[in-house]
């Protein structure tokens, strides 16, 4: 494990904690110290980090690589922020970007024109983890002459079958 700042401070704020419960229940100091300073490490990585790790956001960011693309779907949101960053579709070709990410999921809507428009094809990205998430993650990509020009990531509502409205 490797001691950071952000760490260190997590486990004085549970020690303190800790000591100020104890302290309720016996007023020998000594005893409060000796006691916390033994169950912090336990009290910190068995209640506090899990409960960390379930209101917490943090997910795993992977480079893009295209066979697990296609194989994990419900895994692409590790890879979309740095495909964006890194601009590794930007100018690729339908055909390579079929090739890359396979075949378009779905086209996006044009109200002007009242049909799907087949240059903005729609990828879905999986529900980044989270105990509040109630949103699933996409991602548009649009193509101007036959070449992408923007990688455009949103957010819907999770929805299901059975769901009465």
């Amino acid at each position: 494990m490797i001691i950071t700042p952000l760490l260190f401070l997590f486990l004085v704020i549970v020690f303190v904690l800790l000591f100020l419960f104890l302290n309720t229940v016996d007023k020998r100091k000594w005893l409060s110290a000796l006691i916390s300073l033994i169950l912090t490490p336990f009290v910190f990585f068995f209640m506090f980090y899990p409960f960390l790790n379930i209101i917490s956001s943090y997910h795993h960011q992977k480079y893009f690589d295209s066979e697990a693309w296609i194989e994990s779907p419900a895994l692409r949101y590790e890879m979309i922020d740095n495909t964006m960053a890194s601009d590794t579709l930007i100018g690729a070709s339908k055909e390579s970007i079929t090739k890359l990410l396979g075949k378009a999921e779905w086209l996006s809507w044009d109200e002007s024109k009242k049909t799907h428009d087949a240059d903005k094809w729609n990828y879905g990205l999986g529900i980044e983890p989270g105990a509040f998430n109630t949103k699933q993650e996409r991602v548009e990509i649009t193509f101007q002459n036959g070449k992408v020009i923007a990688l455009k990531p949103y957010q819907e509502e999770i929805t299901f079958e059975n769901e009465e409205e």
